[in-house]
Protein backbone atom coordinates (compact mmCIF):
# COMPACT_ATOMS: atom_id res chain seq x y z
CA UNK A 1 0.00 0.00 0.00
CA UNK A 2 1.26 3.60 -1.26
CA UNK A 3 1.35 6.03 2.39
CA UNK A 4 2.16 8.74 0.32
CA UNK A 5 -0.03 10.50 -2.21
CA UNK A 6 -0.03 13.47 -4.15
CA UNK A 7 -3.55 15.10 -5.20
CA UNK A 8 -4.92 18.53 -6.07
CA UNK A 9 -7.01 20.04 -3.64
CA UNK A 10 -9.78 21.61 -6.30
CA UNK A 11 -13.17 20.95 -6.40
CA UNK A 12 -14.78 20.40 -10.10
CA UNK A 13 -18.52 20.50 -9.47
CA UNK A 14 -20.28 23.74 -9.06
CA UNK A 15 -22.59 24.35 -5.78
CA UNK A 16 -25.39 26.33 -4.90
CA UNK A 17 -24.37 29.44 -3.25
CA UNK A 18 -26.10 28.64 -0.01
CA UNK A 19 -23.48 26.34 0.39
CA UNK A 20 -20.26 28.06 -0.67
CA UNK A 21 -19.43 29.98 2.69
CA UNK A 22 -19.04 26.59 4.31
CA UNK A 23 -17.44 24.47 1.70
CA UNK A 24 -16.11 21.72 3.11
CA UNK A 25 -16.33 18.62 0.51
CA UNK A 26 -13.00 16.79 -0.28
CA UNK A 27 -11.98 17.08 -3.72
CA UNK A 28 -13.77 14.30 -6.22
CA UNK A 29 -9.21 13.24 -7.18
CA UNK A 30 -9.30 11.77 -3.78
CA UNK A 31 -12.74 9.55 -4.42
CA UNK A 32 -11.45 9.14 -7.71
CA UNK A 33 -8.32 7.82 -6.42
CA UNK A 34 -9.66 5.43 -3.73
CA UNK A 35 -12.98 3.97 -6.52
CA UNK A 36 -10.12 3.28 -8.68
CA UNK A 37 -8.12 1.29 -6.34
CA UNK A 38 -10.60 -0.49 -4.03
CA UNK A 39 -13.67 -1.25 -6.00
CA UNK A 40 -14.98 -1.98 -9.59
CA UNK A 41 -18.04 -1.06 -11.48
CA UNK A 42 -21.08 -2.50 -10.17
CA UNK A 43 -19.90 -2.24 -6.08
CA UNK A 44 -21.69 -0.70 -3.68
CA UNK A 45 -20.09 2.85 -2.04
CA UNK A 46 -21.23 4.25 1.11
CA UNK A 47 -20.50 7.52 2.42
CA UNK A 48 -22.44 8.22 5.66
CA UNK A 49 -21.41 11.73 5.97
CA UNK A 50 -22.59 12.96 2.77
CA UNK A 51 -22.25 16.06 2.78
CA UNK A 52 -22.25 17.66 -0.52
CA UNK A 53 -22.89 14.22 -1.67
CA UNK A 54 -19.34 14.71 -3.61
CA UNK A 55 -18.36 10.52 -2.79
CA UNK A 56 -22.32 9.86 -4.10
CA UNK A 57 -21.32 12.19 -7.97
CA UNK A 58 -18.07 10.33 -8.20
CA UNK A 59 -19.46 6.91 -7.90
CA UNK A 60 -21.84 7.46 -10.46
CA UNK A 61 -19.35 8.83 -13.03
CA UNK A 62 -17.30 5.34 -12.50
CA UNK A 63 -20.34 3.16 -12.32
CA UNK A 64 -20.30 2.42 -8.76
CA UNK A 65 -23.80 2.32 -7.05
CA UNK A 66 -23.72 4.99 -4.07
CA UNK A 67 -25.57 4.88 -0.65
CA UNK A 68 -25.22 8.06 1.54
CA UNK A 69 -26.76 9.65 4.77
CA UNK A 70 -27.01 13.43 5.48
CA UNK A 71 -28.09 14.97 8.16
CA UNK A 72 -28.63 18.93 6.72
CA UNK A 73 -32.04 18.77 4.85
CA UNK A 74 -30.73 21.27 2.96
CA UNK A 75 -27.77 19.46 1.60
CA UNK A 76 -29.68 16.01 1.71
CA UNK A 77 -32.18 17.85 -1.44
CA UNK A 78 -29.23 19.44 -3.12
CA UNK A 79 -28.08 15.41 -3.50
CA UNK A 80 -31.20 13.91 -4.16
CA UNK A 81 -31.83 16.56 -7.22
CA UNK A 82 -28.65 15.89 -8.22
CA UNK A 83 -28.43 12.06 -7.87
CA UNK A 84 -29.23 9.44 -10.74
CA UNK A 85 -30.17 7.35 -8.18
CA UNK A 86 -32.12 9.42 -5.71
CA UNK A 87 -33.22 7.23 -3.33
CA UNK A 88 -30.23 6.15 -2.31
CA UNK A 89 -29.38 9.53 -0.61
CA UNK A 90 -30.98 9.34 2.81
CA UNK A 91 -32.14 12.28 4.90
CA UNK A 92 -31.24 11.07 7.98
CA UNK A 93 -28.49 10.81 11.71
CA UNK A 94 -25.54 8.06 10.88
CA UNK A 95 -25.99 6.72 14.49
CA UNK A 96 -29.49 5.13 13.30
CA UNK A 97 -27.71 3.56 9.93
CA UNK A 98 -29.17 0.29 11.19
CA UNK A 99 -32.89 1.87 10.42
CA UNK A 100 -32.33 2.73 7.08
CA UNK A 101 -32.32 0.36 3.86
CA UNK A 102 -28.47 -0.03 3.04
CA UNK A 103 -27.74 -3.06 1.50
CA UNK A 104 -24.01 -4.67 2.42
CA UNK A 105 -21.51 -2.43 0.77
CA UNK A 106 -18.06 -3.50 -1.18
CA UNK A 107 -16.45 -0.14 -0.29
CA UNK A 108 -16.84 2.93 2.51
CA UNK A 109 -15.78 6.08 1.97
CA UNK A 110 -16.15 9.81 4.74
CA UNK A 111 -15.04 12.32 6.32
CA UNK A 112 -16.58 12.97 9.82
CA UNK A 113 -17.39 16.50 10.45
CA UNK A 114 -14.23 17.93 12.38
CA UNK A 115 -14.41 18.74 16.03
CA UNK A 116 -12.12 20.86 18.09
CA UNK A 117 -11.53 19.75 21.33
CA UNK A 118 -12.43 23.34 22.46
CA UNK A 119 -15.91 23.22 21.12
CA UNK A 120 -19.02 22.74 22.76
CA UNK A 121 -21.43 22.05 20.22
CA UNK A 122 -22.17 18.57 18.52
CA UNK A 123 -21.31 18.70 14.76
CA UNK A 124 -23.15 15.69 14.54
CA UNK A 125 -26.39 17.72 15.27
CA UNK A 126 -25.61 20.20 12.92
CA UNK A 127 -24.15 21.89 16.02
CA UNK A 128 -27.33 22.82 17.26
CA UNK A 129 -27.02 20.59 20.54
CA UNK A 130 -24.57 21.02 23.19
CA UNK A 131 -21.62 18.37 23.28
CA UNK A 132 -17.80 17.54 24.11
CA UNK A 133 -15.29 16.18 22.51
CA UNK A 134 -15.35 13.03 24.36
CA UNK A 135 -18.88 12.36 23.58
CA UNK A 136 -17.91 13.03 19.30
CA UNK A 137 -15.24 10.15 19.72
CA UNK A 138 -17.78 7.81 21.29
CA UNK A 139 -20.06 8.92 18.88
CA UNK A 140 -18.09 7.95 15.36
CA UNK A 141 -16.94 5.41 17.27
CA UNK A 142 -20.53 4.06 17.84
CA UNK A 143 -21.16 5.10 13.55
CA UNK A 144 -18.48 2.71 12.89
CA UNK A 145 -19.93 0.27 14.80
CA UNK A 146 -23.22 0.45 12.98
CA UNK A 147 -21.38 0.80 9.78
CA UNK A 148 -19.58 -2.16 10.44
CA UNK A 149 -22.90 -4.12 10.08
CA UNK A 150 -23.38 -2.82 6.79
CA UNK A 151 -20.20 -3.81 4.86
CA UNK A 152 -19.45 -6.82 3.07
CA UNK A 153 -16.96 -9.34 4.80
CA UNK A 154 -12.94 -8.26 3.48
CA UNK A 155 -14.14 -4.72 3.00
CA UNK A 156 -12.36 -1.63 3.01
CA UNK A 157 -13.25 1.18 5.13
CA UNK A 158 -11.53 4.90 4.37
CA UNK A 159 -11.57 7.43 6.60
CA UNK A 160 -10.44 11.11 5.80
CA UNK A 161 -9.12 12.89 8.78
CA UNK A 162 -6.83 15.99 9.76
CA UNK A 163 -5.09 17.29 12.77
CA UNK A 164 -6.54 20.15 13.46
CA UNK A 165 -4.49 23.66 14.53
CA UNK A 166 -6.09 26.47 16.41
CA UNK A 167 -4.11 29.26 18.03
CA UNK A 168 -1.00 27.88 19.84
CA UNK A 169 -3.04 23.94 20.58
CA UNK A 170 -3.15 21.48 18.34
CA UNK A 171 -6.33 18.83 18.43
CA UNK A 172 -4.77 15.20 17.39
CA UNK A 173 -8.51 14.53 15.73
CA UNK A 174 -6.67 12.11 13.18
CA UNK A 175 -5.03 9.72 15.71
CA UNK A 176 -7.91 9.93 18.16
CA UNK A 177 -10.63 9.14 15.54
CA UNK A 178 -8.42 6.75 14.39
CA UNK A 179 -7.26 4.42 17.80
CA UNK A 180 -11.91 5.08 18.14
CA UNK A 181 -12.60 2.86 14.90
CA UNK A 182 -9.66 0.76 15.40
CA UNK A 183 -11.81 -0.67 17.92
CA UNK A 184 -14.15 -1.73 15.39
CA UNK A 185 -12.53 -2.61 12.59
CA UNK A 186 -8.66 -3.98 11.59
CA UNK A 187 -6.47 -0.86 11.16
CA UNK A 188 -4.44 -1.61 7.61
CA UNK A 189 -2.47 2.06 8.09
CA UNK A 190 -2.48 5.23 6.89
CA UNK A 191 -1.98 7.40 3.72
CA UNK A 192 -0.59 10.47 3.81
CA UNK A 193 -2.25 12.42 1.07
CA UNK A 194 -0.20 15.98 0.21
CA UNK A 195 -2.24 18.37 -1.18
CA UNK A 196 -1.94 21.17 -3.72
CA UNK A 197 -3.41 24.29 -4.85
CA UNK A 198 -3.00 26.35 -7.62
CA UNK A 199 -4.01 29.50 -5.16
CA UNK A 200 -0.87 31.48 -3.80
CA UNK A 201 -2.76 32.18 -0.71
CA UNK A 202 -1.52 29.68 2.28
CA UNK A 203 -2.54 31.15 5.12
CA UNK A 204 -4.37 28.01 6.95
CA UNK A 205 -2.28 25.45 4.77
CA UNK A 206 -3.24 24.10 1.16
CA UNK A 207 -5.77 21.73 2.97
CA UNK A 208 -6.54 23.78 5.78
CA UNK A 209 -6.65 23.58 9.69
CA UNK A 210 -3.05 25.04 9.44
CA UNK A 211 -1.68 22.07 7.23
CA UNK A 212 -0.90 21.30 3.92
CA UNK A 213 -2.14 17.87 4.08
CA UNK A 214 -4.66 15.40 5.63
CA UNK A 215 -4.48 11.36 6.20
CA UNK A 216 -6.72 8.61 4.86
CA UNK A 217 -6.82 5.56 7.56
CA UNK A 218 -7.62 2.01 5.70
CA UNK A 219 -9.14 0.21 7.55
CA UNK A 220 -10.93 -3.74 6.89
CA UNK A 221 -13.42 -5.06 7.58
CA UNK A 222 -11.84 -8.88 8.80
Amino acid sequence: MSTYITLPNVRRRKIPEEFKDNDNRFSESLVEYFLEKYTKKGDIVLDIFAGLGTTLFVAEEMERIPFGVEYSEARYIYIRENLQNKDNIIYGDSLKLLEYNVPKCDFCIASPIYMNKSETENPYTAYTTKGTYKQYLEDTRKIYSNVKKKMKHNSKIVVEVSNLKKDDSVTTLAWDIGKEISKIFHFEGEIVVNWTSNSSENKDGFYGYGYDHSYCLVFSNK
